[in-house]
C-alpha cells in the first residue's frame, strides 16, 4: 500500500515562511502529476499547485510570486515552498499524486494533510 507522508506545517506569523514536503512510500513504478491542494475551514477544496514529472508547474492566482511548487523524481517527493505568508493561507494542506504501478495501472493519492497557520 503506497502512502503519501506529508511534514512542514505549522504555526508562522503574517510575512513567514514554511516549506511542505510530501513523500510517496511503497512500491511504485513512477508517479505523474503532483499537486499541492488546501482546505479552509467552511471553504471547497482548492488547487494551490501542480507540477507534471516534466516540471510544467502552475498556480493559483493568489499565490503566485509567493509559493513555489517542485519535485525529486527520484525519492518521489513534491516540496511547496511559501513565502510572505498571509492569514489568508491558513489551511489544512493536502497532497495528491497519480501513482503509476504499471502499464495501464494507477490511481490517484491523497496526504493525511497538514495543518498551516498564519497568524496575524
Amino acid at each position: 500500500q503506497v502512502q503519501l507522508v506529508e511534514s512542514g506545517g505549522g504555526l508562522v506569523q503574517l510575512g513567514g515562511s514554511l516549506r511542505l514536503s510530501c513523500a510517496a512510500s511503497g512500491s511504485i513504478f513512477s508517479i505523474g502529476a503532483m499537486g499541492w491542494y488546501r482546505q479552509a475551514p467552511g471553504k471547497q477544496r482548492e488547487l494551490v499547485a501542480a507540477i507534471s514529472y516534466g516540471g510544467r508547474t502552475n498556480y493559483v492566482d493568489s499565490v503566485k510570486g509567493r509559493f513555489t511548487i517542485s519535485r525529486d523524481n527520484a525519492r518521489n517527493t513534491v516540496y511547496l515552498q511559501m513565502n510572505s505568508l498571509k492569514p489568508e493561507d491558513t489551511a489544512v494542506y493536502y497532497c495528491n499524486a497519480d501513482l503509476i504501478y504499471g502499464l495501464g495501472q494507477g490511481e490517484a493519492s491523497w496526504g493525511q494533510g497538514t495543518q498551516v497557520t498564519v497568524s496575524s
